[in-house]
């Protein structure tokens, strides 16, 4: 062989090595097509590829129609549902009155998206929807439209059930006027700024500057017979407010001071209320000052019907005493008629129903098991027990009285099926009759109205697409089937659900369940980076179990870009009985230790994870577990975005914390703090923040912030200064591509493109 002709070949070996080389680099690069392929599954995007994909019911006054929105082929469609003719059919012709709309306005209007998402059927077939100020009907190829009228409802009055009375307050006393002699009675005396009658303190109420106004709030709750009001004082004086520096608006050039009362666990210096009663006529007010609360806890009476007592239930500060109190009108005497207690924390949404017949039914977690009890309400005694088992019980969806029938959701009880998995049961007051109204094996997300004959029930899960169906209340009997989801669309994409998967906690022996996403472009050959999406929070699972869930959320758009996203729900969270939330109990730094477990079974099950490479991202409680996560597992977690979180539970708003973190607070709080672990970072780490977020303040990531600057740590900071909590939500916003270009950068080792912004 010549020497020319070896060096011949090899050139051509040297040539057809660098076109593999560059073919490899070019299969890895992102480019404008890789983001493309995430943002088609924003949910502003693919909620409109994938035709009825669920049926939100809205409940005509008959009880046995309703109509509801979805996409279709067509686009957005209006659809309306008669259970008795077992038909479901467009609600009007789209067309029709698009052309209509498109004529009255001068616009154009597209017929798949008309411009409402709200109407009103009127008997006679025509429809009533707001649009442009405007309120239109539309009937019959005629279309029609007025002014829309302005909300004339006078929030700072409020009118006693006979109409012969007006409650309102002035200079933050209670007074109330006979609207029949326009007699005005004071009915409170002490009411000052700081120490006032009948209002509350609103979720986002903000106040302006160093000595601004609060909004104003009226609460009265009259007695059915219109002589009394029942309502609180709200106590500021001693309550110190949490502030906020806005730093966005465009016509200042200084920053604009905002604060809110949000107190933080172990606070004194809280808002507080306390309930009181007046009698109308008499002017007589009554003061329970042992019922003060904070807040943050808050407390609800209903009058009986026949106006002689209040009832409702009370919490402690700490989460760990629960109370159903009555109270009577006339002596003024509180009564507890049931307690229950529990060393670690209470639900403050306990099941809780006042029958007609003297009874109760009670929802409690006391047997370790959130379970049904039939109850005496003279004495509070248990009269029987309604349901029982290992199991949930998680709502109560109609009571029948008179033939002493329960209808409830519960999760759990079948066997061999995912215990997260809901379903519809039936039973009798005296706990026979247990029965299943939803036998297929999936999750059924339940629409239902008080009163009605039937339910609609959207079953489905990650990898099942939905089923709508109209069943009967009393036998679960499915009377109609509304529609199918139709997923043709993402099949032509390459879509793979997400998968299901099992593996073993940090206990060694319980059960977890978690999923994970595949890009849709999914080559078994190569490795790909895993990142784990992260909410731990006890009071709620995660993991998504329907169809909807699976395919809206933040991580198929991630899984795009070429990674593995898992999901999981672990020892602590949600939904599997009070045992296994209790794990998290003054605990909840270590809820991602399960996550590494989970992680490093499925990847060692499936090649195509780089176990080498994991990252995590969560936001808000989840962004505390981003940022805990790094901290607590340097090794395997070598990138993480943590967003919104609340970094130190000292920090954060005190109802959640002192529920699942514990009441008084106590050094698990600084042990499992971030800013108390910053040395910990060995890993990629960017934390962001809305800078007017009066839901997790950023004080927090600001302290963590300082905390990783004193230990030298290199980390990343972003602050959106005009965002609140809503942020890197799944439509996508520019924080979006800020998380996944991070990602990109430092676990996939690409550069991502610069000035990108993201296509809705």
């Amino acid at each position: 062989m010549s020497n020319s002709h070896n060096v011949k070949s090899f050139k051509t070996i040297c040539f057809s090595f660098c076109l593999a080389l560059i073919s490899q680099i070019s299969f890895g690069q992102i480019t404008e097509d890789t983001y493309h392929k995430a943002e088609y599954f924003l949910s502003g995007n693919i909620q409109k590829e994938v035709y009825h994909l669920d049926v939100i019911p809205n409940w005509l006054p008959d009880k046995t129609s309703f109509w509801h929105q979805t996409y279709t082929a067509e686009g957005k469609r209006f659809f309306l549902t008669s259970i008795e003719k077992g038909e479901t059919k467009e609600a009007f012709d789209h067309e029709e009155l698009a052309n209509l709309l498109s004529e009255k306005s001068g616009e154009t209007i597209d017929p798949s998206n008309l411009p409402l998402s709200r109407i009103q059927l009127k008997g006679d077939g025509s429809i009533v929807f707001d649009w442009n100020n405007k309120t239109w009907t539309y009937h019959k190829g005629n279309l029609d439209s007025k002014r829309a009228s302005a909300d004339t409802r006078d929030r700072s009055v409020s009118v006693s059930p006979d109409g012969n009375w007006k409650a309102y307050v002035q200079n933050f006393n209670l007074f109330v006027e006979n609207l029949e002699t326009g007699k005005v009675n004071q009915l409170s005396y002490d009411g000052k700024k700081g120490f006032e009658y009948a209002s509350f303190w609103g979720w986002s109420d903000m106040v302006l500057g160093e000595d601004g106004e609060r909004p104003e709030h009226l609460s009265i709750n009259w007695s059915p017979d219109s002589k009394k009001i029942q309502t609180q004082i709200v106590d500021l004086r001693l309550a110190e407010k949490m502030l906020l520096l806005d730093n966005s608006q465009d016509d200042k050039f200084r920053p604009q001071l905002m604060g809110y009362y949000r107190a933080s666990p172990g606070d004194t210096s809280v808002v507080m209320y306390t309930p009181v009663l007046f009698d109308v006529e008499s002017k007589v007010e009554t003061k329970f000052p042992e019922l003060s609360l904070p807040h943050f806890i808050g407390m609800y009476f209903n009058w009986d019907s026949t106006s002689e007592n209040l009832y409702g239930t009370y919490l402690q500060r700490g989460f760990k005493s629960f109370s159903i109190l009555e109270i009577n009108a006339a002596t003024k005497q509180t009564r507890k008629v049931y307690t229950e207690s529990s060393p670690t924390h209470i639900n403050n949404n306990n099941i809780f129903r006042r029958l007609d017949n003297g009874q109760f039914i009670l929802g409690t977690e006391k047997s370790g098991w959130n379970q049904l009890y039939l109850m005496d309400w003279k004495t509070g005694k248990l009269i029987n027990r309604i349901t029982s088992g290992d199991y949930v019980v998680k709502n109560l969806l109609s009571i029948d009285e008179e033939n002493s029938i329960i209808y409830f959701e519960a999760a759990g009880k079948e066997e061999n099926v995912n215990p997260y998995y809901s379903f519809v049961y039936k039973v009798n007051f005296d706990g026979t009759g247990l029965e299943l109204l939803t036998p297929e094996n999936a999750f059924h997300d339940i629409s239902y109205g008080s009163g009605k004959d039937y339910f609609i029930d959207n079953y489905s899960t990650v990898d099942q697409p939905t089923v709508s169906v109209v069943r009967e209340l009393k036998t679960g009997k499915i009377i109609h089937e509304i529609s199918k989801a139709d997923i043709s669309n993402l099949l032509q994409k390459g879509y793979q659900s997400p998968k299901q998967f099992t593996a073993t906690a940090k206990d060694g022996k319980t059960i977890i369940y978690g999923i994970f996403y595949l890009p849709t472009d999914f080559n078994s050959k190569k490795k790909y980076p895993i990142i784990d999406y992260s909410y731990t929070g006890p009071h709620i699972d995660i993991t998504p179990k329907t169809f909807r869930a699976g395919l809206v959320g933040l991580q198929q758009p991630m899984a795009e870009l070429g990674f593995v996203v898992v999901t999981v729900d672990g020892l602590g969270t949600h939904g599997r009985g009070k045992a296994f939330n209790d794990v998290s109990y003054k605990n909840l730094g270590d809820g991602t230790t399960d996550h590494v477990f989970a992680i490093k079974e499925l990847a060692a099950k499936n090649k195509f994870m780089d176990v080498d490479k994991v990252g995590i991202f969560g936001h808000s409680a989840g962004g505390y577990d981003a940022g805990r996560a790094i901290l607590l597992h340097p090794d395997f977690y070598k990138v993480a975005v943590a967003s919104a979180g609340d970094h130190d539970h000292r920090m954060e708003k005190a109802w959640w914390p002192e529920m699942y973190m514990g009441y008084p607070v106590g050094d698990f709080y600084h042990e499992q703090s971030n800013i108390t672990n910053a040395g910990n970072l060995k890993g990629h780490l960017l934390l962001a923040h809305g800078g007017i977020d009066e839901n997790v303040n950023p004080s927090a990531t600001f302290k963590f912030a300082e905390a990783l600057i004193k230990e030298g740590k290199d980390f990343d900071l972003f602050i959106w200064p005009s965002r609140n909590h809503s942020f890197g939500r799944t439509n996508g916003d520019y924080f979006t591509k800020k998380r996944w270009d991070y990602f990109i950068e430092h676990l996939m080792g690409e550069k991502p493109l610069r000035h990108y912004q993201i296509q809705n």
